[in-house]
């Protein structure tokens, strides 16, 4: 088995640990292996990669795409340290507005699953973090949106204070604002992207 599948507190979210085979010239690990994370439950055609740089501090989320263009996404931090986190925006799941935390590091090595129904963030703890990206919608300006990254009534608990936030993560609606959103829209059942 090339990889370890673990199921968050959100069971549907998962960290992916790949087997990582090191010696005195470096490591050689794969990332992905269709057959193995069909397996595990993963079974999205992946179309898209994406890769981003941060600073220390930098706090990018919480971000999706509402249908029919939502995407479910494998993360992994390849340089530096993140604080990565998922909020369930699925209105008929038991964890919904719950949200799900993991640590993705170079030193790690760990790979997030990120199913569609959620939004995603992080937070750089290293100097800089280089995070990549592969998602099974390509991205789409007209459907892409946000949750605020601090709404008091998911309450993440980030692991720094005074996040450097983008102004338009700092716009982004809370939970509550989105769910009244769609319903105004006649849109509430299921999930809110």
């Amino acid at each position: 088995m090339r990889f370890e599948f673990k199921r968050l507190e959100i069971p549907d979210v998962i960290l992916i640990k790949p087997k990582v085979f090191e010696d005195e010239r470096g490591f050689f690990m794969e990332t992905y292996r269709k057959e193995e994370f069909e397996k595990a439950g993963i079974k999205e055609e992946f179309v898209q990669d994406g890769h981003s740089r941060s600073k220390y501090g930098v706090l990018r989320g919480l971000h999706f795409q509402k249908e029919p263009y939502a995407h479910a996404k494998l993360v992994r931090c390849t340089k530096g340290i993140i604080y990565d986190v998922v909020v369930d925006l699925r209105r008929d799941s038991p964890t919904f507005g719950k949200y799900a935390s993991v640590i993705l590091s170079e030193f790690n090595k760990y790979i997030l699953y990120v199913p569609k129904g959620f939004a995603h963030g992080f937070v750089v703890l290293s100097e800089e973090a280089d995070v990549l990206y592969k998602f099974d919608k390509p991205y789409n300006p007209e459907y892409y949106r946000g949750l605020v990254w601090n709404d008091p009534d998911v309450n993440i608990k980030w692991p720094i204070d005074n996040p450097i936030v983008s102004l338009q993560d700092q716009k982004w609606p809370t939970l509550k604002e989105l769910i009244k959103y769609e319903d105004c829209n006649n849109r509430g059942e299921g999930d809110l992207i």
